[in-house]
């Protein structure tokens, strides 16, 4: 009998394997070169590896079969894309945003909040979102990245020595702090530990995801949750959810003992000027992303649930994609003397012209920092690869591409393409000097995204990155202990090294008439 059942399964698979391959769309799937796949399993055996050896699989794999290559995760066909007409051809368009697979196995932490919602969710909670990042609210963050920037810095000070810091860390924390402080109004300040949790559970998170993005197949969630890996994604997402719970509670609590007065008329005003009140710890002057939210939630517009999908989202979002990309900017000025002199005298010279202190206005006018800033993410994109389902069949450079797959959109590999980016190894801030990036294909250069998806806090990620650079490099040399040519990458949910990357900090010894 139950030889019976698994000839009959077999069979099943067999007959599945011979449709999904020689019907129309495996057909067009396997036009598109790529390595030659098992029967049944396809190419996903070769994925199960650690996580180190799957990216260097998928750097080697996306140059050898350039600029396109197809692989089959069982049935599944997954197609991955790197050159710019291709990426423009998904993400300029209005009909190619929906999220693939790969964004559901996150719908556990983020639920289906503005990074893996698709269709009228998307539409209506990117509307919802969008007055977050006018200029006007900006200009508010802002005075909280400087104090922050400035914490930053004076808890370096402090030892009145050189400072040996493992950069991933050291700017995770200040990167949770801002965007606690910025989009949720709350700050962190004397909660060491439980911020420490937090940022542990992130990473923890990540490396769960990879888990489940290569096995995803060999599970349904229910089985998952039944392993010991699936127990330990259950505890990791308690802490998670916990802590945003926690913020959002205590948000409301605020506006509930204010009787809700500095909500009326949010979405009318961008000014974010309001009067203080109450001394309870959290931000009210400058309202937050988390007030617009409860704002809404009140006209009936969202859920609590709702609610915590975006704050989930705009925790993790908001501070370890800027964290990954403070420490490899960091990492380069570092191994680059004459790059970071260059930018200690542009601060130096903006500071000594607005006295001695950092504003918005000051931040917005280093073009060269802006522009180390930009070669930096070329270099190192914290999101190294999106993923897109095409809504119908679409004609890429060479191959038509079915409606409905899953497409691997390589921000990693089109910033380091020889064929748009002379000499891509090289750190040479001034790739993005006006009169060299006006003939630049647009989508050779992603870091945030583009098109009607593109990041909607693009212009705070800047801004905070300055905020954050501009103050270190203005009191400290940095040197480099560990060399970005010695990076070890493994495939994460963003760019992040296998190993601790550390810099020196060497304090300025200014004069009086300096300070």
């Amino acid at each position: 009998m139950i030889t019976t059942i698994l000839l009959l399964l077999i069979l099943i698979l067999l007959i599945s394997n011979y449709y999904v391959h020689y019907g129309k769309n495996g057909r067009l799937i396997n036009l598109i070169p790529g390595q030659r796949g098992r029967p049944i399993v396809g190419n996903i055996l070769d994925y199960i590896l650690s996580r180190e050896k799957q990216w260097k699989l998928l750097v080697a794999l996306s140059n050898q079969y350039y600029p396109i290559f197809k692989f089959w995760a069982f049935f599944v066909p997954i197609v991955s894309i790197r050159h710019p007409d291709d990426l423009e051809a998904i993400l300029g368009s209005t009909k190619h945003i929906e999220k693939s697979f790969l964004y559901d196995i996150l719908h556990p932490w983020f639920g289906t909040g503005l990074l893996t919602s698709g269709g009228a969710k998307w539409h209506s909670r990117r509307k919802i979102l969008t007055p977050t990042f006018h200029f006007n609210i900006l200009k508010k963050f802002v005075e909280i990245l400087i104090e922050e920037a400035e914490s930053m810095t004076k808890s370096l000070k402090n030892t009145e020595s050189t400072v040996v810091k493992d950069l991933v860390p050291f700017f995770s924390e200040h990167t949770l702090n801002a965007i606690c402080e910025t989009a949720m109004g709350t700050s962190l300040r004397g909660l060491g530990a439980f911020q420490q949790r937090y940022r542990e559970a992130v990473q923890r998170m990540g490396e769960l995801f990879i888990y489940r993005l290569f096995r995803q197949w060999l599970y349904i969630n229910w089985i998952f949750s039944l392993t010991s890996k699936g127990r330990e994604q259950k505890k990791t997402l308690k802490i998670l959810h916990g802590f945003t719970e926690q913020i959002i509670a205590e948000r409301k609590l605020y506006h509930d003992r204010t009787n809700n007065q500095y909500l009326k008329s949010f979405g009318n005003d961008t000014s974010a000027e309001r009067d203080d009140a109450e001394p309870i710890g959290i931000r009210r002057k400058r309202l937050a992303m988390l007030d617009l939210l409860i704002a809404a939630s009140r006209e009936g517009l969202m859920t609590d649930l709702d609610i915590r999908e975006e704050v989930d989202t705009f925790m993790f979002e908001g501070h370890d994609t800027t964290a990954m990309g403070l420490c490899y900017i960091l990492a380069l000025l570092a191994e680059h003397k004459d790059i970071q002199d260059h930018v200690r005298n542009e601060v130096d010279t903006a500071l000594q012209e607005n006295e001695e202190k950092f504003t918005m206005k000051l931040l917005q006018d280093l073009p060269y920092l802006d522009r180390c800033i930009k070669e930096a993410l070329r270099l190192y994109p914290s999101v190294f690869l999106i993923s897109r389902i095409p809504a119908e069949d679409v004609k890429l450079q060479s191959y038509l591409v079915p409606a409905g797959t899953f497409l691997h959109l390589n921000i990693y590999a089109v910033h380091r393409d020889p064929n748009f980016w002379s000499n891509p190894e090289v750190f040479d801030p001034d790739r993005f000097l006006p009169e060299r990036s006006r003939n630049r294909h647009p989508y050779s250069y992603l870091p945030f995204s583009a098109g009607p998806r593109n990041c909607i806090g693009q212009r705070f990620a800047m801004l905070e990155l300055k905020a954050m650079i501009a103050p270190l490099v203005h009191n400290f040399y940095l040197e480099p202990i560990d060399y970005l040519k010695n990076i070890r990458i493994h495939v994460d949910l963003v760019l992040r090294p296998a190993h601790p990357i550390r810099a020196k900090f060497i304090p300025i010894r200014k004069t009086n008439a300096s300070l």
